[in-house]
């Protein structure tokens, strides 16, 4: 039981770092890229002391050979002279700046073949944090792009509006133009069925024609000859 116990923890704490892994995937992929950029520099700094240090071996093989070349002349000059004993010193001498040129040869070689490694290592370190980088900007692009259809694939954060939302909002400010332009034509068209009989009231009220509405005495006229008229035939 406790077995099957630590077995169903382990499960838990393994699902639960799968989540946050997920969930915190794009800055995690950003600090392993910084990680990563971090180790190519101490790569390329290796490379670049491991050259250094070929380069420098050259010169001093040269120089060892020079002075090899320069004993060799005199001890031959000593020999020739009888001077065993400077013959004798000059080979000593000669052998010790043999055994040092063929280390630093050694040397030479190994600083050599380092530094091709490191190239390699180096070139390729290069081309895959190039690709992550690639991968990255792509990841974070599809991000921005899923960000913006939230609403579609799951619930937006409450602080972001959803592009339905906006569209819902535009089509509600369409909506309400719309209504605001047909009633602004609607009432230009009342102002414009009444700016005539407007025009006629003042002409009638400055004398010119008869006027444009019934006044009382008009109405009292029309009832008296309607009543004039009813009553004639009672006599």
């Amino acid at each position: 039981m406790i077995k099957l116990f630590m077995t169903l923890v382990r499960g838990r704490a393994a699902e639960a770092a799968e989540a946050v892994a997920d969930h915190n995937a794009l800055p995690l992929l950003d600090q392993q890229i910084r990680d990563a950029a971090a180790a190519l520099g101490r790569a390329r700094r290796a490379l670049a002391l491991a050259m250094a240090q070929e380069a420098q071996e050259a010169p001093r093989l040269e120089e060892a050979a020079k002075r090899i070349a320069d004993l060799e002349d005199r001890a031959r000059q000593a020999l020739a002279a009888g001077r065993e004993d400077l013959a004798t010193e000059a080979a000593e001498a000669i052998a010790g700046l043999e055994a040092e040129q063929a280390a630093r040869r050694t040397a030479q070689g190994m600083f050599a073949a380092e530094a091709a490694r490191l190239r390699r290592i180096v070139a390729d370190a290069d081309a895959r944090l190039a690709e992550l980088d690639r991968g990255r900007r792509l990841a974070r692009a599809a991000h921005a792009v899923r960000g913006m259809h939230e609403d579609r694939l799951g619930t937006a954060p409450l602080h972001e509006a959803t592009l339905a939302e906006a569209e819902a909002t535009l089509a509600r400010l369409r909506a309400r133009q719309a209504e605001d332009a047909a009633a602004q034509e609607a009432l230009d068209g009342l102002e414009a069925e009444r700016r005539p009989a407007s025009v006629a009231e003042k002409l009638a009220e400055a004398g010119f024609g008869r006027p444009v509405r019934p006044t009382a005495a008009d109405v009292l006229a029309r009832l008296r000859a309607s009543a004039a008229g009813t009553a004639a035939p009672t006599r």
